[in-house]
């Protein structure tokens, strides 16, 4: 479902491309642009946006910040003879396959980048432009370990319409996913966020594995809902006008607190885990590509 108004876009050069990161899955992060056309509702970026004065609300997304040197950028970073080709992870605050890359091809040179210094990475999106790059991430793929997943929450055409409302349909998702796994890419699928109320029904979230599996995901993995201050409030309001029924028992639950319990969350992941082993999820279509292992260092003779 389209965004009710194109975003602006706003040429911001940056200083730096990669990000050091903390108390999350990986240590570095690449974000070609700044803002999000998607406008998730339960964005957690809107969160850092409110703590640097900017619109975490309904204006989010609206005004997109394009780092246009960034591939130069990463270039130079990747050359340091410190840097030690870590992982990085591609679009952890923004998506990069958002509307503007079709225009401004940041992602595509940033992976260009990558694979020229033989450097894994990892891509989060729900955008299927992600497509148009099957070539490069093909040649990424040869030369380090590389991996897409696709966001998808859910497959009801309510909870993605009005929690989702600037992205592609699910369908699109996973068509996109077959495209990349037919062509030798690592694809899976994030179901992220769950939303307790709202997605976590069972017959919904089986019904997002067995389309992962039908795809050819090599991989799902799932992750709860996430609300900090910034987001949490916009969210809250949305609910509200979109599923009013759920809104009491959401606020009871992330009263005071953006995580939930392990208590709380334990049930829907092992849930979901056995989705996945009852759906046997694995990769059937094509062997990935996978890179050729690093050559060994010979020792000197003395």
């Amino acid at each position: 479902m389209p965004s009710e108004r194109r975003a602006e876009f706003r040429i911001e050069p940056c200083r730096s491309a990669l990000n050091a990161v903390r108390g999350m899955m990986f240590d570095w992060s690449l974000n070609p642009y700044t803002g999000c056309a998607h406008r998730c509702t339960f964005c957690y970026v809107r969160a850092f946006e409110k703590r640097a004065d900017r619109p975490s609300d309904d204006r989010y997304g609206r005004s997109i910040r394009v780092k246009a040197n960034i591939a130069d950028v990463l270039r130079f970073e990747l050359s340091r003879p410190s840097w030690k080709r870590e992982f990085v992870a591609v679009g952890a605050a923004t998506d990069p396959y958002q509307p503007a890359e079709g225009r401004f091809r940041l992602t595509r040179a940033c992976i260009e980048a990558l694979a020229a210094a033989r450097n894994p990475f990892g891509i989060v999106t729900r955008g299927p432009l992600v497509v148009r790059d099957i070539d490069v991430l093909q040649h990424a793929s040869s030369r380090a370990k590389v991996g897409v997943y696709f966001s998808l929450p859910t497959l009801d055409p309510r909870i993605w319409r009005t929690t989702e409302p600037g992205t592609a349909p699910p369908w699109a998702r996973l068509r996109a996913l077959t495209r990349l796994v037919d062509a030798g890419i690592r694809a899976g699928i994030a179901m992220a966020p769950i939303i307790p109320g709202l997605s976590d029904d069972p017959r919904l979230m089986a019904d997002v594995v067995k389309a992962a599996r039908d795809a050819g995901a090599a991989d799902l993995w799932p992750s709860m809902l996430y609300l900090r201050d910034g987001t949490k409030q916009h969210f809250l309001e949305c609910v509200a006008r979109d599923w009013p029924g759920a809104l009491p028992s959401l606020e009871r639950l992330y009263a005071r607190r953006a995580h939930l319990p392990k208590a709380d969350t334990q049930p829907t992941l092992d849930r979901v885990k056995a989705l996945k082993h009852a759906c046997d999820l694995r990769d059937r279509r094509r062997a990935p590509i996978v890179p050729p292992p690093d050559p060994e260092q010979q020792a000197l003779a003395i």
